[in-house]
C-alpha cells in the first residue's frame, strides 16, 4: 500500500508545487524556501538531539514550552524545527531565534526524507499530534530513530478517514515508538487503527502546560489602559472567514446597549488582515489596528484609542497581549466548521471563554472548561450576541468563570513532565 501512496504522492508533486505558488499570492512566504520542503537544509555533520515537527501556529504553539525543556537538556542548537505553513515559521522564529535550527518540513517522498535525514541526522524525533507520514515514519524506523507522536490526537472524521485504509494506518502506527495520546477516547482510536497497545499512553493535553508571558500580560494592561478601564472589551480570536463578520454584527448590537464597548477582532490567518481591515472600516465603526498604533507609539506620537470601537490585531505571536486586554473571549474557528483553536489561553487568564459548535480539536478542552463553568458554547451568531451581552452586564459572572477558569488549567498540568520522562526513558535506551 505505501507503494501506491509514494507513486500518487510523486504523481501529484508538481501540483504540490503549484499549489504553493497559489497560495503565494496573498502570503508571498509560501515562494521562499521551497528547496527546504525537499530535503534540501544546511547539513549537521554532528548531527541534534531532537526534530520536533509542528505544522502551524497552533501546534507551534503547543510545543513550545516542551521545545524550551528540550534546549535545557540539549543545548542551543540542538534541536530542529520543522513547520508546514509561513505562519508556524514566523511563530518559531519570532519565539525561539537561533537558539534552534529551523526549516519547512520535508515532504513525505522517500528521496526527500533520506535527503532531510542524512543532512539533519536527529538522534531522536517528535512529531506533534496528528501528522501520520508513512515514509518519513518508516524511514525513522528503518534507521533505528525514535519517533513520538506527541499530544497526540484522531478527532472522529480523522478516525474514519483512516479507518477506510486499516491495513495502511496500522503498518504506519507500527512505526512509531510511542503514542502520547491526549486522552483516553484518542488512545482507544489509536488502538482501533492497530497501533501496538505496549505504545500508546495517555499523558493529557500539553496546552495546559502552557507558560504566560509577562511581557506580552505587560503589553496587554497597557492596552486595556488606553482604552479606558472601565469600558467593557471583548475579543474575537483566531477568526475565519465568515466569523469576522459574525463578530461586527454583534458588536454592533452590543453597542446598544453599551455604547463604549471594545471589539478586538483577531483574524487567525496574517494575508487576510487588510480585507478584514477594510470590512471594519466599511461598517463606519471608530477603528484603530495594532500595526499603526505600535508604529505611531514607538515614534513617540501615541494617540488615545478611548474612541476605538474596533481595534483590529492585526500583528503575528500577540495573542496574550489581546487577551490580556479583554474581558470574554470568544475562540474562532468554532462558528464556521474548521475545528476550533486553543480555548486554554484565555482560561489561563482567567478570562471566561465563549465558542460555538465545531471545536472537534480541542475536544478534551471543550469539556473541561464547559464542566467547569468556565465557558458557555454558542449555536449561532445571534446565540453569541445574546450571551456577549448578559455576561457583560455580569461582572460577578465573569468573575466567577474566570476563577474556574484558573483552576481547571492549573489542576490539568502534568502532561509535559510525564512527556519529558518518556522522551528521557527512549535516549537511555538508545
Amino acid at each position: 500500500m505505501r507503494v501506491v501512496y509514494t507513486a500518487l504522492l510523486y504523481l501529484a508533486t508538481p501540483l504540490v508545487f503549484l499549489r504553493l505558488l497559489w497560495k503565494s499570492r496573498q502570503l508571498p512566504e509560501y515562494r521562499g524556501r521551497i528547496g527546504e520542503r525537499f530535503g534540501f537544509v544546511p547539513p549537521r555533520a554532528e548531527g541534534v538531539a531532537v526534530w520536533v515537527h509542528a505544522v502551524s501556529v497552533g501546534e507551534a504553539l503547543a510545543a513550545l514550552p516542551l521545545i524550551e525543556a528540550l534546549l535545557k537538556r540539549h543545548g542551543d542548537g540542538q534541536v530542529w524545527v520543522t513547520t508546514t505553513t509561513p505562519t508556524g515559521s514566523a511563530r518559531i522564529s519570532a519565539a525561539l531565534g537561533e537558539r534552534v535550527r529551523h526549516s519547512y518540513a520535508p515532504y513525505d517522498l522517500p528521496d526527500v526524507i533520506s535527503r532531510f535525514l542524512q543532512r539533519v541526522r536527529p538522534r531522536q524525533v517528535i512529531v506533534m499530534e496528528t501528522e501520520l507520514w508513512p515514509n518519513q515514519f518508516h524511514c525513522l524506523a528503518q534507521h533505528g530513530v525514535p519517533l513520538t507522536i506527541a499530544n497526540a490526537r484522531l478527532s472522529p472524521g480523522s478516525f474514519r478517514g483512516y479507518m477506510r485504509v486499516p491495513g495502511f494506518a496500522r503498518s504506519t502506527l507500527a512505526d512509531c515508538s510511542a503514542i502520547a495520546a491526549q486522552s483516553e477516547e484518542d488512545a482507544q482510536r489509536f488502538l482501533a487503527l492497530g497501533a501496538p497497545p505496549e505504545r500508546v499512553s495517555v499523558m493529557g493535553n500539553l496546552k495546559f502546560d502552557l507558560e504566560l508571558p509577562e511581557v506580552q500580560l505587560a503589553a496587554g494592561r497597557s492596552l486595556r489602559e488606553a482604552f479606558g478601564t472601565q469600558r467593557p472589551v471583548w475579543i474575537a480570536a483566531s477568526t475565519h472567514e465568515g466569523e469576522e463578520e459574525a463578530a461586527l454584527d454583534a458588536h454592533q448590537a452590543l453597542l446598544d446597549v453599551f455604547p463604549d464597548a471594545v471589539l478586538i477582532l483577531v483574524p487567525r490567518h496574517p494575508q487576510r488582515f487588510d480585507n478584514i481591515w477594510r470590512l471594519i472600516t466599511d461598517k463606519g465603526f471608530v477603528a484603530e489596528r495594532r500595526t499603526r498604533s505600535a508604529a505611531l507609539a514607538k515614534a513617540g506620537r501615541a494617540q488615545s484609542l478611548t474612541q476605538t470601537q474596533v481595534f483590529l490585531g492585526d500583528s503575528m505571536g500577540e495573542m496574550f497581549v489581546y487577551l490580556a486586554a479583554a474581558d470574554i473571549a470568544f475562540i474562532g474557528g468554532s462558528l464556521v466548521d474548521v475545528g476550533g483553536h486553543n480555548v486554554l489561553e484565555p482560561a489561563a487568564l482567567g478570562v471566561p471563554v465563549l465558542f460555538g459548535p465545531y471545536m472537534y480539536n480541542f475536544a478534551l478542552a471543550r469539556a473541561s472548561l464547559l464542566a467547569c463553568g468556565a465557558a458557555l458554547e454558542v449555536a449561532d451568531a445571534p446565540a453569541l450576541t445574546s450571551e456577549l451581552a448578559v455576561l457583560l452586564g455580569e461582572p460577578g459572572r465573569r468573575a466567577q468563570m474566570g476563577r474556574a477558569g484558573l483552576a481547571t488549567v492549573a489542576g490539568s498540568r502534568g502532561a509535559l513532565r510525564r512527556l519529558l520522562a518518556l522522551l528521557d526513558a527512549q535516549r537511555a535506551a538508545l
